[in-house]
């Protein structure tokens, strides 16, 4: 079944006469080594001038040495995000120690955080392996990081083929660097 989305945050852009949400992302000064600029996490990873507010416009929460978090911009459910190592790689056997070891952290840490931070009940965490098991983007691993909550599946995906996102991109992204800022 394929879902819609029932949600307009980049409204408000044009309302308010804001930055429209398809404007070209930032350059970066630096990509990490084996990069693909065609790449969505590839670009995340990459290294921005300090002012450009590219981690806002590319939804990045948060770097550690060798992996980086986005808000994924087509959730399953509120709070979804992507972990990935910051490197363009696509086989879990080429990971380094350092690459695992930096995202299983990252997990964890945001596990905890959507527990605090929005009262997350449950959570459900995956990594799609290859195209054929559902990977989008197959050339770069991510992890998917899902917050649940009991009732958090309404009527509107059975009946209207809908999911209901109550809350915009750029307010989860604000409200997770804040708190992560904090900690």
């Amino acid at each position: 079944m394929n879902f819609d989305r029932l949600w307009a945050p980049w409204r408000l852009e044009y309302v308010t006469g804001g930055e429209p949400v398809d404007s070209p992302p930032p350059s970066p000064i630096e990509w990490q080594p084996q990069a693909d600029p065609k790449c969505f996490l590839c670009r995340a990873a990459a290294r921005y001038a300090p002012d450009d507010n590219a981690n806002r416009h590319l939804l990045v929460v948060t770097h550690a040495a060798h992996a980086t978090v986005v808000v994924n911009r087509f959730p399953y459910n509120n709070g979804h995000l992507l972990i990935s190592p910051k490197r363009h790689v696509g086989d879990l056997a080429l990971l380094t120690a350092d690459e695992h070891s930096d995202c299983m952290r990252l997990l964890a840490k945001l596990v905890s955080t959507y527990r605090d931070l929005i009262s997350a009940e449950g959570f459900n965490i995956g990594l799609n392996l290859g195209h054929v098991a559902g990977a989008g983007l197959p050339g770069h691993l991510h992890w998917h990081l899902v917050p649940r909550w009991s009732g958090d599946n309404n009527f509107m995906p059975v009946l209207a083929g809908t999911r209901v996102i109550p809350q915009s991109l750029e307010a989860l992204w604000e409200l997770l660097t804040n708190a992560l800022a904090s900690k």
